[in-house]
């Protein structure tokens, strides 16, 4: 991980120096724009991973059904949903390979902004992005609030995000993971660097509109 965190952090100094040679060097800018490079080049594993979600999403009342009418014999039941991802097309496993590729460029880019060494000025916006939340929250004052705004809006667009992904809210678990986990990331994010909430939001944002465009898609 060591290795995918410096390859991130050289990315960053790499986009932060042609930022310069425009006239305009930000770092803020720079991982914006490392954001958007690495979502669109794993756009592709993002589609295939949605897909086979949003078909799991289609069989659950069939799954539901089997799993009532078998209740009492596992190994018939399990048959019975064999044959049933065999007829459908879909394949259950299908998403978690997409999903276990980006998990290390994921860590990798995590640790990589966290602890990246900023060599010139850290500010984005009026924020220095090396600092977080945290740092400002027990003086209070103004900058408190500026600094809040990263979070709040890392919690706001995993919560879309999520409402995208899981329609069906009718059971419990769901529920939890649809609230509990923006309210989650918006509670660490107080302690991250603002750099790196930076990273998270924008990565929320692009993941919005590659859902929108494959769901524009399909209705054409």
């Amino acid at each position: 991980m060591d290795f995918l965190s410096s390859l991130v952090q050289e990315a960053i100094t790499i986009l932060y120096n042609i930022s310069a040679s425009f006239g305009f060097a930000n770092y803020g800018f720079a991982i914006i724009l490392l954001t958007v490079i690495v979502k669109m080049a794993t756009y592709p594993l993002t589609k295939k991973q949605i897909q086979s979600m949003k078909a799991m999403q289609r069989l659950q009342p069939k799954m539901k059904a089997i799993q009532e009418k078998y209740k009492g014999d596992k190994m018939k039941a399990n048959e019975a949903l064999a044959q049933l991802y065999k007829s459908e097309g879909v394949n259950p496993l299908a998403g978690c390979l997409p999903l276990l590729i980006q998990m290390p460029i994921l860590i990798g880019i995590f640790y990589g902004i966290r602890d990246f060494q900023y060599a010139g000025s850290p500010l984005f916006m009026g924020l220095d992005i090396s600092r977080s939340l945290s740092e400002f929250m027990s003086a209070g004052g103004p900058e408190m609030y500026a600094y809040a705004v990263l979070p709040v809006l890392s919690a706001l667009t995993t919560f879309l995000q999520s409402k995208m992904t899981m329609p069906d809210t009718s059971t419990t678990q769901n529920q939890v993971m649809l609230y509990g986990m923006p309210l989650f990331i918006g509670y660490i994010s107080i302690s991250f660097p603002t750099g790196l909430v930076l990273y998270w939001v924008v990565m929320n944002i692009m993941q919005i509109g590659q859902q929108l465009f494959m769901e524009r898609g399909q209705k054409k």
